[in-house]
């Protein structure tokens, strides 16, 4: 059994999405959770939409930049 993600690795991981694809790092979410939901992976879903939301929220923080 996988356990759930805690809200520091979220965003830990929002935050090493960003640093690695940068611009492209929405880009990338999307397609994660394109191929895990065509998979029929639902838990892996439900966890890369928490990290998008992370870096939605970075974004909106104005800590990071999509330009």
């Amino acid at each position: 059994m996988n356990r759930k993600p805690n809200s520091q690795e979220l965003w830990s991981a929002a935050s090493m999405v960003q640093r690695r694809h940068g611009a492209g790092a929405p880009l990338f979410v999307a397609e994660r959770i394109g191929a895990l939901a065509l998979a029929g992976d639902q838990e892996g879903v439900n966890t890369w939409r928490a990290i998008a939301r992370c870096l939605d929220q970075l974004r909106a923080d104005g800590k990071i930049s999509y330009q």
